[in-house]
């Protein structure tokens, strides 16, 4: 009969295995997808818009028909006209992935204005939009191939969205 701290070990040492092998294991479309809406998010908020535009498919549009250039344009005029963006990537839900393309649905919070050091101090207004988009997958990385958006009222988020919006700001 085994030994009860030896059984215990061993018991151990195999879910501290388990554990590290889901951690270190590759990562799945899903997440993928997930890591590119927040490196997204990211660089809008860095106004880095050589980096923005690096996560759009070269062949790349919009609803408004605008390709990759015309969105470029687009992205550094909102950039110029707002100072301190702060995204606040709510939601995202994926649709479908058949690969290699996946469609998803993204809740974000957007919201300009004060430093960010500022803004616990200062109440925050923030504008919620739905983000439609289409992606596809390229040599192993995901890439947004197109792009719709909307403005929508707190009551059109999704509940997870609500429920990470309500925490962001208690307030709302």
């Amino acid at each position: 009969m085994p030994n009860t701290f030896q059984t215990k070990g061993f018991i151990l040492t195999i879910l501290a295995y388990a554990v590290f092998w889901v951690s270190c294991g590759p990562k799945t479309d899903e997440d993928q997808i997930r890591e590119l809406m927040k490196e997204a998010a990211q660089h809008i908020e860095k106004k880095d818009i050589t980096s923005l535009m690096g996560l759009l498919s070269d062949d790349y549009s919009d609803y408004r028909e605008r390709d990759k250039s015309q969105t470029q344009d687009m992205v550094q005029t909102y950039f110029s006209e707002f100072r301190g963006i702060v995204v606040h990537l709510l939601s995202t839900q994926i649709d479908e992935i058949d690969l290699p393309a996946a469609s998803i649905q993204t809740d974000a919070a957007l919201s300009s204005g004060a430093a960010k050091a500022l803004r616990k101090l200062v109440p925050v207004s923030t504008d919620n939009y739905r983000f439609e988009i289409e992606l596809i997958k390229k040599q192993g990385r995901w890439w947004i191939r197109y792009a719709q958006w909307k403005h929508i009222g707190i009551e059109e988020l999704f509940p997870e969205s609500l429920s990470i919006l309500k925490k962001l700001f208690p307030d709302k």
